[in-house]
């Protein structure tokens, strides 16, 4: 297995002097090195002070969202040796989610500003279906499941929202959507009227240009722009 040599040029921001830069960095890796064990390498081995987020780094959490070579990905997930397949180059650039939400420091982005669009979309049941007689679970059909099961496995790493073509002053966003969408499309949610009242507002999916750069960008591989689709269509409703 080969050793890389890798140049990150990491966009920083010190929140103190308000000034933003681009720092080099050079370093040896291996292929199946993480970006954020190159991040972590930085940290212990040159620049203490370089700010980043992580916290599961298994793929399942978001938190450690970047933009390298101008593509959203999740840190965790990149290998080395995949990157360099990728973009064809040992160079990469590596900014934060800058046009989610505001910066923080360096590669971390202010995720309470973030998570405001899903806030908005109510990401949980308003009113829930009375559970069956007895003390028994909902039970949901395999064939319903299947309709929108996909959808479930967004985990608000905001990837889709940094590549989405629509201005996030006037548009939700793909993730936030993609909430309403799932309670829409659950059979336990009565308030069917609230939730097609979001999707169809000023800041919902007629927002959307349909160019299917969420679906593109989407580590968990959900094709979000399909689920748009649908509600433009007004195919939301169980079958």
């Amino acid at each position: 297995m080969g050793t890389y040599d890798i140049t990150l040029n990491i966009h920083r921001y010190d929140p103190e002097e308000k000034k933003s830069r681009v720092q080099t960095y050079r370093l040896k890796a291996g292929g199946i090195t993480r970006f954020v064990d190159l991040f972590r390498k930085i940290n212990d081995e040159d620049d203490p002070t370089l700010t980043w987020s992580s916290s599961c780094e298994h793929g399942q959490c978001g938190a450690c969202s970047v933009k390298i070579n101008g593509k959203p990905l999740l840190a965790c997930e990149l290998l080395v040796e995949n990157a360099v397949d990728l973009f064809k180059t040992t160079t990469f650039d590596v900014e934060p989610l800058d046009n989610v939400a505001p910066v923080v420091r360096d590669l971390v982005i202010d995720m309470e500003k973030a998570y405001e669009r899903v806030h908005k979309v109510k990401p949980f049941i308003i009113n829930p279906k009375p559970p069956p007689a007895g003390g028994k679970e909902h039970q949901i059909s395999p064939k319903l499941m299947e309709r929108y099961l996909e959808a479930t496995r967004c985990i608000n790493c905001f990837c889709c929202t940094s590549a989405c073509i629509s201005s996030t002053r006037k548009f939700l966003g793909p993730n936030a959507m993609l909430a309403a969408i799932v309670r829409a499309m659950d059979p336990r949610e009565l308030e069917k009227q609230e939730r097609l009242s979001c999707l169809f507002s000023e800041h919902g999916v007629y927002r959307c240009h349909s160019s299917f750069a969420c679906s593109f960008v989407c580590p968990k591989q959900i094709d979000v722009a399909h689920f748009i689709a649908l509600a433009k269509a007004g195919a939301l409703q169980e079958e």
